[in-house]
This record gives structure tokens, C-alpha cells and sequence, in this order.
């Protein structure tokens, strides 16, 4: 009868002429040992069948090894991106990511409950709004947040973010070099903290640079709000000089409509930039001026911030803002 008995660390270590901690560091990433040790070990573990228990390491770490992940409903198309590069350099560390869906802010409550009974180590928030007692209410638990690509004004919080400031100056530089006499800024939805952090900051700039005819107009962040935003505005208004768009998924949309539908030239007539980089903002039909964020080191400082948190639970916040580049497409008039 066959013997269906699990293979133990000890048992391991047995066979393997070496201490059961030594197993363990074996299979605890970033733990010291030495190479022959590790050898050894892994060759027994793998002929006698071994594979650590998750659960008795939890017991033993007081960590579950598990990240929590909180993504809006209404994500921005780059987060399937950043969910990837979260996913990957998270398991590089012997994590796992835990998804979990945020339709608004509302619906935290209900969130914070479900995320409490898995005992997550940590929390990383893609594209969701935290008010401060919120942020307070994970605190409170010990469960550190570290807030993606946002801000929380007035809030001790972890926060990675591109630097909005800059980009969207090097956008309207660009634009300014044929001189407008007009701009139409198309903003994300309001109760999203980056399409107002964004808005706000393309109004102020614009402001200082002494533009005097600037509108605004509210989309989602979708390709359609991008081609129903132009549509609307063109229905009372003239063709604006210059669209600036929060981001790139709308600027592809102000693109398509203004060509199928109104027959503007882009860029000859009108002048349209976007923000994130993504993929398709890059094809030959679009080539969108756009700043490309630094999706692998926004992702890499998100972890390192969260992992030293978790380690180390009185780590003061820590905020970091990393540069995007700019991307000089073809939806811009040369000068």
C-alpha cells in the first residue's frame, strides 16, 4: 500500500545530513545560505517530493505572503500593464497579489472587511480613492497602503507617484511652440484623483503661460468620452487649437472623431497631446505626444516601500515621484 504520508522539513533535513533550519532558509528567499547547503537540500527535496507548507510559514513569519491589489472598475487601459509588472516583481519576492475590484469610494467599507479576513500583509491601491480615514482605518489594523501614482493632500500616507508637474509642462511647451489661441482640456472624471491632480495642473500652467481662451469638458478616461467630449464642443464652438487630454485612450478617441467626423486635420488644424505612454498611442494612425510613465520603476518603488513597511510596521511614509519621458509624436503642429 502506497505510503501517503507528506514529506516534512525535518524529514528533509534528515536525508540531507543537515539542521531543519537550514531547510528552511533554503526555501525562504533572501535568507543566507550556502550554495552547497542549498543544493543538497533542494536535490533531496525534489527525489523525496518536499513542498514547503504556506500555511506553517505563515504561522511561523506571522505573514500571510499575500498583497492585497485594489483596482477602480473604471481602470485606465495602462493598469493591465501595471497589474502585470505588480504580479511579476511581487512573486520575484514570494508574494502573491489578492485582486480585489473598487466600483467607488463607497464601497471601501465593504472592502476593508473582505480584504481583513485574508490577513494580507500589505496593500497596493492601482486606481482607487483614499479618503485620509480610510487610509487611517488600515492603520489602525496594521496593514500598511502604498498609494499608486496618487496623492492624498493633507494625509501621512506612502505615495509613488510620475511627476504630473512635469510632464504636462513639456506638453504645453510643445503646444505653445505655434502659439494657440485657444485651448480645450479634456479631463478625466472628478471623483478621480489623477484626472484632477492633472487638470488642475494644465490649468495653472496654462495660466502662466498667459493663455486667455481655455474650456474644459469632463470624459471617463474611455476612448468614447475622448470622441463625445470633441463632438459636443464642436457642435457651438470652433475648432480649438490645441486639446489637451488626461489621457492617451481619450486623446486616440479626440483623434478618430475629429478625422471621421469633422474632417480636421490633426495636426495641421488642431493639435492634440495625451498622458501615460500606452501602446496604441504609439501606432502609425496616431502617434499621440503623450508623456510615457515609468510603469517598471513606479512598480518597483511601490513593492520596495510596501516590503519595508511590512518589516518594519514604524517606518515613517515615504513618498517618491519618479520623471516620465516625452514622447514627440505626430499629433502635434510643427512649428
Amino acid at each position: 500500500m502506497a505510503n501517503n504520508k507528506k514529506v516534512t522539513s525535518y524529514d528533509v533535513a534528515r536525508e540531507a545530513g543537515v539542521s531543519q533550519s537550514a531547510v528552511s532558509r533554503v526555501f525562504r528567499p533572501g535568507l543566507s545560505v550556502s550554495q552547497k547547503t542549498r543544493d543538497k537540500v533542494m536535490a533531496t527535496a525534489n527525489r523525496m517530493g518536499y513542498r514547503p507548507n504556506a500555511i506553517a510559514r505563515m504561522l511561523i513569519t506571522k505573514q500571510s505572503g499575500m498583497v492585497a491589489v485594489i483596482v477602480s472598475s473604471r481602470a485606465n487601459v495602462n493598469y493591465p500593464e501595471v497589474l502585470s509588472q505588480v504580479s511579476k516583481q511581487l512573486a520575484a519576492r514570494n508574494k502573491r497579489v489578492l485582486l480585489f475590484t473598487l466600483d467607488d469610494a463607497e464601497g471601501l467599507d465593504d472592502l476593508f472587511e473582505q480584504i481583513c479576513t485574508f490577513q494580507v500583509d500589505g496593500v497596493i491601491a492601482l486606481a482607487a480613492h483614499f479618503e485620509s480615514d480610510k487610509l487611517a482605518q488600515f492603520e489602525e489594523h496594521n496593514i500598511p497602503v502604498v498609494l499608486y501614482n496618487r496623492n492624498v493632500p493633507g494625509a501621512m500616507a506612502n505615495t509613488v507617484c510620475c511627476n504630473h508637474e512635469l510632464g504636462i509642462k513639456q506638453l504645453i511647451m510643445e503646444l505653445e511652440k505655434n502659439n494657440p489661441k485657444n485651448y480645450l482640456v479634456l479631463s478625466g472624471p472628478k471623483d478621480s484623483d489623477v484626472a484632477n491632480e492633472r487638470r488642475e495642473i494644465a490649468l495653472s500652467l496654462l495660466k502662466e503661460f498667459g493663455a486667455e481662451n481655455v474650456s474644459i469638458l469632463y470624459g471617463d478616461y474611455s476612448y468614447q468620452s475622448g470622441r463625445d467630449c470633441l463632438a459636443k464642443w464642436l457642435k457651438k464652438h470652433p475648432t480649438p487649437d490645441a486639446v489637451i487630454c488626461s489621457n492617451d485612450t481619450m486623446a486616440i478617441g479626440v483623434i478618430d472623431q475629429a478625422r471621421e467626423s469633422h474632417s480636421i486635420n490633426v495636426p495641421n488644424d488642431m493639435s492634440v497631446v495625451g498622458f501615460d505612454g500606452i501602446t496604441s498611442s504609439a501606432w502609425q494612425s496616431y502617434q499621440v505626444t503623450t508623456i510615457k510613465q515609468p510603469v517598471e520603476k513606479l512598480v518597483k518603488a511601490s513593492i520596495e516601500i510596501l516590503l519595508e513597511h511590512v518589516e518594519n510596521p514604524d517606518s515613517p511614509p515615504e513618498s517618491r515621484v519618479l520623471t516620465g519621458a516625452l514622447i514627440e509624436g505626430n499629433s502635434v503642429k510643427r512649428p
